[in-house]
């Protein structure tokens, strides 16, 4: 069975057969957690590993190689957490093999945004900031507190990642930023306000401000806060395990094998409306 088919008549095959995966920036933090992952999954067969350099040794009995179209020929899935540069490289070759992509990559430019959406007309795309159930959620309850609260509260984001994080704000921090824009029914390019890195403190403006830290090894700490200046509302989300975003953007993939050419998010996946 070929798994570029998007007939829906081969859907029902898609679940009594493995899934062949391969999976970019194979030696990043969340590349090797993936692996770790996958490995235990009993629906996927891990096939293809990539990185930007060469690397000598073996990594679960598969040498990593190049983005090329022979490594990616025999899957069907490609998952990608890497940078920008990198994700266009894979959305190119997939494009062209009509293999499907899960994003996990963060610090894309509105331009780059756009050209993502032009690729997903050709092949299924999911594309996250954050595969986590928890924080999708959050999202979801950013909007409806940005719209419930309406004009009278300014809003801001905070968030914490390791020190090896180089993009700021984080793509989660990005997201909760959207949430509070969608809230207002306003674009967040339009409400995108100051961005600030390793502050102590930030302050609230009319535009949505951002502060981002880095330090230490931690996973990841998101939180949104709404002020009237008589009161104060917070919502935040802390991971402790990296293997959250892995099992996501797994189950994301799995999900995305049965969809037709398109852009999706975790929202369709857990069917947020």
């Amino acid at each position: 069975m070929d798994f570029c088919d998007y007939s829906y008549n081969n859907i029902y095959l898609y679940f009594s057969m493995k899934i062949n995966l391969a999976i970019t920036g194979c030696m990043g933090r969340m590349g090797q957690q993936i692996i770790k992952s996958a490995k235990s999954d009993k629906n996927l067969k891990l096939v293809a590993l990539t990185e930007n350099r060469i690397v000598s040794k073996k990594i679960s009995g598969i040498k990593p190689s190049l983005n090329t179209e022979q490594t990616f020929k025999k899957t069907n899935l490609i998952i990608d957490f890497t940078v920008p540069k990198c994700t266009f490289e894979v959305l190119k070759i997939a494009s062209k093999l009509k293999k499907r992509v899960v994003i996990g990559t963060t610090g894309f430019t509105k331009r780059e945004e756009n050209l993502i959406k032009k690729y997903a007309k050709k092949i299924p795309i999911l594309k996250a900031g954050n595969m986590s159930l928890g924080i999708n959620l959050l999202v979801y309850l950013t909007e409806i507190a940005s719209k419930s609260l309406g004009n009278n509260f300014f809003s801001k984001v905070f968030e914490i990642h390791h020190k090896h994080k180089k993009d700021h704000p984080s793509g989660t921090a990005l997201m909760l930023g959207k949430g509070i824009a969608v809230g207002k029914n306003k674009d967040l390019y339009k409400l995108m306000g100051k961005k600030y890195l390793n502050k102590k403190t930030f302050p609230y403006d009319k535009k949505i401000n951002f502060n981002s830290l880095r330090k230490g090894e931690v996973v990841g700490e998101h939180e949104v806060t709404f002020s009237s200046g008589k009161e104060i509302i917070t919502l935040n989300h802390e991971a402790f395990d990296r293997a959250l975003y892995s099992e996501g953007a797994l189950t994301a993939g799995k999900w995305l094998m049965k969809k037709k050419p398109g852009l999706y998010s975790m929202r369709d996946v857990l069917n947020f409306k």
